[in-house]
């Protein structure tokens, strides 16, 4: 199986090798901060686990933002109307299916539908910015994940698998595709106040080489010196700074030839490279202040707002992948008051719309693929009170992997479509069913790659982001 570029074992090499090859003449990672570092590093020996690369066959999207809405949004509150809950409100239903929790009777959405664009396609009023756009979604309403809890479906979103340390999504798309600017990580997740749910389990590369695996930005801070930490060093210059990496690396180098393969001193030596780099072009990246005001205002000047129009700077100077999340946590996650959505949408809705339309301006939308949606859904039926947990609440919804919606525009994605349905109450996907990994299968093609040949051996095997169960890309959602 060794005939393609993507089912080797080391078809690149980690960032240690990389330095290894180079040995004491570390200056010259500082000229590919001038002069490019894919023709620095090919200077060198050829070779450049950053280096953008031939995928399976020509892509439709060079890039990859995730609108995560960590914690659950509920598809018949955004995206997924059923007027069969009007009818069961307050009452039970026919048929109810086992979730995390005990659940009750019907319980109808609080908000409006309504029709967009040409296409006709339903949208909740909470997400009325983004329907605006509804001719370029590609809604899919049968998603169906494995399990009704939160740590093993991020796991299965974000990883391709629910139980075992599997790399990330982002890192395969790193692994598979390189970077266009080896300044800025090719892979960042954003998040304000705090981390999500799973934590850094969400953007790990796993047995990937540790290059590939995704960099936190907390985007509380609005300042760049803090929202990019010790972005600048405030006692020494560039070239003091490389004087001190080189001693660093010899150091290491030396540590190194006692215990190969050592995969934490890896990461640290490119972190270390890496934000050496970064000085020279994160600064700018990540000021929007330098936005006209008009746009900031489009985006929004709340933490999601803000966090969006960075993700656009950056994907603009070459960024592959970026993950944005809602919040700390999983503040999707309404067991208590299903009306939180309103909120939640209003956070998001706006940067949302705001980044699609200034995409299309930018000629950048086509070949980006833009992906919302949560680890699940909810549930149609109330969740019952518990003691010391909602006891009181009557509005709340509980964790739902039978059916729900995520959606993708750009990159190739068929928009105007929707794909799929739930049964006449939300509850679970009854027509066109699509899984997660069928989800990532055709993400992974729309990228440029069959997931079934897109493999990387490790302790013997070759691993997919898929899984090894039998899977395939969905050709109805590709234009």
């Amino acid at each position: 199986m060794s005939h393609h570029p993507f089912n080797l074992e080391h078809h690149f090499l980690t960032r240690r090798q990389m330095l290894s090859r180079v040995g004491m003449g570390m200056g010259t990672m500082a000229l590919g901060g001038l002069m490019g570092a894919n023709q620095a590093q090919a200077a060198i020996d050829g070779t450049n686990p950053f280096g953008v690369r031939q995928s399976h066959h020509e892509p439709k999207a060079k890039r990859v933002i995730h609108f995560f809405m960590n914690g659950g949004p509920s598809q018949v509150d955004t995206f997924d109307p059923k007027p069969m809950l009007e009818k069961f409100d307050g009452k039970i239903l026919p048929s109810v299916l086992k979730t995390e929790r005990p659940t009750g009777a019907g319980l109808k959405s609080p908000f409006a539908f309504k029709k967009y664009g040409q296409c006709g396609l339903e949208v909740s009023d909470i997400f009325s910015k983004t329907a605006a756009y509804a001719d370029d979604l590609c809604v899919i309403r049968s998603m169906k994940a494995d399990v009704p809890n939160h740590e093993p479906s991020l796991g299965l979103m974000n990883c391709g698998d629910g139980r075992q340390h599997r790399p990330s999504f982002g890192s395969w798309v790193t692994y598979g595709l390189g970077s266009e600017n080896e300044n800025l990580p090719g892979y960042i997740s954003m998040c304000p106040k705090g981390m999500p749910t799973r934590r850094t389990k969400n953007w790990q590369s796993a047995f990937l080489p540790s290059i590939y695996q995704g960099t936190y930005i907390n985007t509380e801070d609005t300042e760049v010196d803090k929202l990019v930490e010790f972005i600048k060093n405030g006692s020494l210059d560039l070239k003091q700074q490389r004087r001190q990496l080189d001693l660093l690396y010899a150091l290491n180098e030396n540590h190194l030839k006692q215990r190969q393969n050592d995969q934490q001193l890896d990461a640290r030596i490119q972190s270390f490279e890496l934000a050496y780099r970064m000085q020279m072009e994160a600064t700018d990246a990540f000021d929007i202040s330098k936005e006209p005001e008009s746009v900031r205002k489009a985006y929004g000047e709340n933490d999601f707002g803000r966090q969006t129009l960075i993700a656009r700077r950056l994907l603009e100077r070459g960024v592959r992948f970026i993950q944005l999340w809602t919040g700390a946590g999983q503040p999707w996650d309404s067991h208590d008051e299903i009306l939180d959505h309103a909120r939640l949408a209003k956070d998001v809705d706006q940067a949302i719309a705001a980044f699609m339309g200034d995409m299309k301006q930018r000629g950048l939308f086509d070949e980006t693929l833009m992906i919302w949606g949560g680890e699940f859904g909810r549930t149609p039926a109330v969740e019952l009170p518990t003691p010391g947990a909602n006891a009181g609440k009557q509005r709340g919804r509980d964790h739902n992997h039978y059916g729900f919606t995520y959606w993708m525009a750009g990159g190739g994605s068929k928009g105007g479509y929707t794909h799929g349905a739930t049964d006449e109450f939300g509850f679970a996907a009854i027509e066109k069913p699509v899984h997660v990994h069928e989800l990532h299968a055709t993400m992974l093609h729309l990228l440029g790659f069959d997931h079934s040949r897109f493999t990387y051996k490790y302790a013997g095997l070759d691993f997919r982001l898929t899984g090894v169960e039998e899977c395939s890309m969905v050709k109805e959602l590709i234009a």
